[in-house]
């Protein structure tokens, strides 16, 4: 049987670009509060990482939070971190349960921040008896359940309606 169709991955990517840079600018000081669709919102702190072994350290601690853990079964499942060669992606890796993150390069650091390593753990916790595109409807449900829970509903909100705007079908 083949793997379905990733129809929305770049739909999704492209949104949390945008998402990515609204957090951006509001750690740069141009402040936290923001209209949004007719709502203000304050955003939270997204956290930044130094290494993977803080990746590692953060994964471990949100994967044995209580609710975390009743959602989604395989969060009893380690998950490892190990840097990756390329700069321009993260990703998951089934095989083996990694997920791998570019590390500083050029100055930059963009991968080693909170709603990527959500983003990653969200593919880390789907069923493993399903058949789902690994940017489908129920990995964008587990990713803002994630961002909820632990960024706050602010970062969801901001997440969720971008995700919307851009065509993004969240179960």
């Amino acid at each position: 049987m083949s793997a379905p169709r990733d129809g929305q991955r770049s739909r999704v990517y492209e949104a949390e670009t945008v998402v990515r840079r609204i957090f951006d600018r509001a750690d740069a000081g141009t402040g936290r509060e923001l209209e949004l669709f007719g709502s203000r919102i304050t955003l939270p702190v997204e956290r930044k990482f130094a290494s993977v072994e803080s990746v590692q350290d953060y994964l471990d601690r949100v994967r044995a939070l209580n609710w975390v853990r009743a959602d989604w079964p395989r969060a009893a499942e380690p998950v490892t971190v190990r840097a990756r060669a390329g700069a321009t992606a993260a990703h998951y890796e089934p095989a083996t349960a990694t997920v791998a993150v570019p590390l500083h390069r050029r100055g930059s650091s963009w991968a080693l921040r909170e709603l990527v390593v959500l983003h990653e753990l969200a593919h880390h916790l789907e069923p493993d008896d399903t058949e789902l595109a690994p940017h489908g409807p129920e990995f964008v449900g587990r990713y803002l359940d994630l961002v909820d829970g632990i960024l706050g509903g602010e970062a969801a909100f901001v997440l969720r309606t971008t995700l919307l705007e851009n065509g993004v079908t969240v179960a």
